[in-house]
This record gives C-alpha cells, sequence and structure tokens, in this order.
C-alpha cells in the first residue's frame, strides 16, 4: 500500500476525533451548568420559555414561570442560566445600565444622513406634490384624440393578410 491511498483515511480520523472532541467538550459543560442551577436562578428552557428555579432535585427542576405557575421540568430541558442583570433586562424589561448618558445608537440611519435643514427642505418637497393613489373610473378620465381603433377594450380586427399599404 502507498502512503498517498492512506493519507485521506488519516485526515477523515483525525477530523473525527477532533469533532467528537469539542463535543464531549459543550456536553460536559452543558451537564456542570445544569448541576450547578440554585433556587432562585433565572433560566431559558430550551423551548425558550423564561422561569426563575424554585426547586432543583436529582433530575428535574421546579420553575416558577408567573404567580401560582409551577412547572416541573426535566434538567436537560434547561437550555442556559442567565445572570441577574440578563433576566431582569428580558423578563422583566428592567435595564441595569452601567454607562450613563452615553451615545444612544439610533433606530434608523437617517438621523446619521439629514441634516435639519435637509430634512425640512424633504419635509416641504414632499408636501407640494401629493400623489393621487385612487383608481379613476373612465367617465372620469379626460378624453384624449385617440381613434377607437387604438383603445385597449377593443380586440383588433382580423384580415385575411393582405394588406392595404403594398
Amino acid at each position: 500500500m502507498n502512503i498517498t491511498m492512506l493519507l485521506p483515511f488519516i485526515v477523515l480520523i483525525g477530523a473525527m476525533f477532533l469533532m467528537t472532541r469539542s463535543a464531549k467538550r459543550k456536553q460536559q459543560q452543558a451537564a456542570a451548568m445544569r448541576n450547578e442551577l440554585q433556587p432562585g436562578s433565572g433560566v431559558r428552557t430550551i423551548g425558550g420559555m423564561y422561569a426563575t428555579v424554585k426547586e432543583v432535585n436529582e433530575d428535574t427542576v421546579l420553575l416558577d414561570a408567573g404567580p401560582g405557575v409551577e412547572l416541573l421540568f426535566a434538567k436537560n430541558a434547561i437550555g442556559s442560566v442567565l445572570s441577574d442583570d440578563e433576566y431582569n433586562r428580558i423578563v422583566h424589561g428592567i435595564e441595569h445600565d452601567l454607562k450613563s448618558d452615553s451615545d444612544l445608537v439610533p433606530d434608523d440611519a437617517s438621523s446619521l444622513t439629514e441634516t435639519d435643514d435637509s430634512a425640512d427642505e424633504a419635509a416641504a418637497a414632499s408636501d407640494d406634490k401629493s400623489v393621487d393613489l385612487d383608481k379613476k373610473d373612465a367617465s372620469e378620465e379626460p378624453a384624449d384624440d385617440t381613434p377607437a381603433e387604438a383603445t385597449s377594450d377593443e380586440e383588433p380586427k382580423k384580415t385575411d393578410g393582405d394588406s392595404e399599404a403594398k
């Protein structure tokens, strides 16, 4: 056997080894995270539900999803444990800013590209030219000088192939 024939198999086995190693590491991190669950911490389930841990058992977790709503989940169903700031921001909408009055990013780019003068001019120009988008009936349209043959409502006359312009 030649070494060139074995090279693809060696590369394939090496890639499989690296992939399984990283997958095992992720599984170990997830298991460690689930084992460190404590009552009172905020979690997100693999289904996307946010709740607070109320009680931790060996294989299950009792979650408090709201007033009077307690849910029993398997530990494997916990997707991530959230920090208190992140949980309050997502669930309660409470922003805990460490920066005070920092520069805010605008919702759209128009405030970055236009000055106040150009915005006023654009608004005035758009007010001058209003576009009428209503449909009009044929009776309301102005009559034009096109002959009756050119209208699109009538079908063109069929001829036998002889044209008068020879």
